[in-house]
């Protein structure tokens, strides 16, 4: 199988076409598997995600977390607002601190843009971005296009409007 041209998923002005391809394809794959008896495959075996939230988030949060379990990772939630992070610790020194307990990937919801970009900087992890306040979110700009593509059979020439969050 092919693999993503980039290491971290940051925003879609980072991805190639071809980047973009891969997901769909490997969206239309794990989609026939949602809906079998077993759910469950072990793409992601013996990986550690961190889902890092420090905004709320009812769908973002839950999609993550039952991708990644159902993809066979292990996953740690971290909240805000019972952390270090409520006495002042800074985003990246509770990164670091996640990261030394062998934490593989980072997905990371934070309400300051750039939030992402800046720990793919600074710190030795991938890092995927679950929205970075009104900046980006690009595993939702993801979504919506698979969906246009299924119900459309494509994404180029059609003219979109988005309303609300």
């Amino acid at each position: 199988m092919s693999s993503l041209s980039v290491d971290h998923l940051l925003g879609i002005k980072y991805l190639k076409t071809s980047d973009i391809e891969l997901i769909f394809k490997t969206a239309d794959n794990f989609k026939k598997i949602i809906n079998q008896p077993i759910k469950k495959v072990p793409s992601l075996r013996d990986i550690t995600i961190a889902n890092l939230f420090f905004e709320d988030s009812t769908r973002t949060k839950l999609s993550f977390e039952l991708a990644e379990k159902r993809l066979s990772a292990d996953v740690v939630n971290f909240s805000s607002a019972s952390s270090s992070v409520k006495k002042g610790e800074t985003l990246l020194d509770t990164v670091n601190n996640i990261l030394a307990m062998k934490v593989d990937i980072i997905v990371l919801r934070h309400p300051n843009p750039g939030a992402s970009v800046f720990l793919s900087r600074n710190v030795n992890a991938k890092i995927v971005n679950a929205g970075d306040g009104a900046h980006e979110h690009p595993t939702q700009a993801l979504l919506d296009a698979y969906s246009i593509k299924e119900k459309y059979g494509q994404v180029q020439g059609k003219k979109i409007v988005i309303v609300g969050d």
